[in-house]
């Protein structure tokens, strides 16, 4: 079991299956539940579940690496959770998970940007031909019909940013840290403020005991505890074991998983859908056909 946990394509699989299936469980939960509820249950019951873990790991930590460790958490743990499902209230799961396919593209211009990490030319026209299909996806399909939409959908891209520059820091920063710790603390310490905005949101006054309700409530366990946190130890442990670039080619295979959960939700699919995640996915295979990004030389 322990060789299976290790190999790099078993872990990419699980992590598109799971993510892959967030998107879906993101709509069926706003079916009843606010973007608010809905981030803050999943990383204040994913830190609640990772605690026993988390805070002893934060306890011994190097101080030099905790920054890190809360600058990672924020960027890949507890903003895009929020930005998601506020930006399914308008643009179809989909859509998001087409548009998510975009973090190997961060991943190469702030790794070049903010930790000198050289890339060849042809990955940055990949970058280029990624951003092209992105743009095509929100300005031709439904996202263009009102200007609120388009925005909604420009949030997708923000989390995918700020995944890429999570999982940067993870490699650049935090590589020496065991996987599980790591994962474990970067959710105990957004626990706190995720509980304060669960409070503040009124989830628990209004919580009404119905069958829709409790529905709602099994697609957001589900999405906290498959979705978020086992997904995101295991891409931690991906990280930590390959690159930063690697890690996010999961993005192959996660619109796939997105768009075939949509068509069964009856969710409609336009050509701009095709035609956008084949560039997506043309740009992240010229991202991925040098993987091994070369840094400056030590002067």
């Amino acid at each position: 079991m322990e060789k299976i946990v290790e190999n790099k394509w078993f872990l990419l699989i699980v992590i598109a299956l799971t993510w892959g299936s967030s998107f879906i469980l993101i709509k069926k939960s706003l079916l009843v539940y606010t973007p608010y509820e809905i981030g803050a249950i999943r990383v204040g019951v994913s830190g609640l579940i990772m605690a026993y873990i988390g805070i002893p790991a934060l306890r011994k930590m190097p101080k030099k690496l905790l920054f890190w460790v809360i600058l990672t958490g924020f960027f890949g743990n507890f903003f895009p959770m929020f930005l998601f499902p506020l930006a399914q209230t308008q643009v179809s799961s989909s859509l998001a998970g087409i548009l998510d396919s975009l973090v190997p593209v961060f991943v190469l211009i702030f790794g070049f940007l903010f930790f000198g990490i050289r890339s060849r030319w042809i990955q940055f026209i990949g970058a280029i031909i990624g951003f092209i299909g992105a743009a095509s996806l929100m300005f031709f399909s439904e996202t263009s019909t009102e200007d609120s939409q388009f925005f909604y959908a420009l949030l997708v891209v923000l989390a995918t940013a700020c995944y890429a520059i999570s999982a940067l820091i993870i490699k650049e920063k935090l590589q020496e840290l065991p996987f599980l710790e790591l994962s474990s603390a970067v959710f105990t310490v957004w626990m706190v403020p995720s509980f304060m905005i669960l409070f503040s949101s009124g989830f628990f006054q209004n919580f009404e005991a119905n069958a829709e309700s409790y529905e709602a409530l099994r697609y957001l366990g589900i999405l906290t505890i498959l979705g978020t946190a086992i997904a995101m130890i295991l891409y931690y442990k991906l990280i930590q074991n390959t690159s930063p670039v690697f890690a996010s080619t999961v993005t192959y295979l996660l619109p796939v998983v997105a768009v075939i959960w949509g068509l069964l939700d009856g969710e409609r699919f336009t050509i701009w859908y095709m035609l956008g995640g084949i560039l997506i996915l043309i740009g992240i295979y010229l991202i991925g056909k040098n993987k091994d990004l070369k840094r400056p030389p030590l002067n």
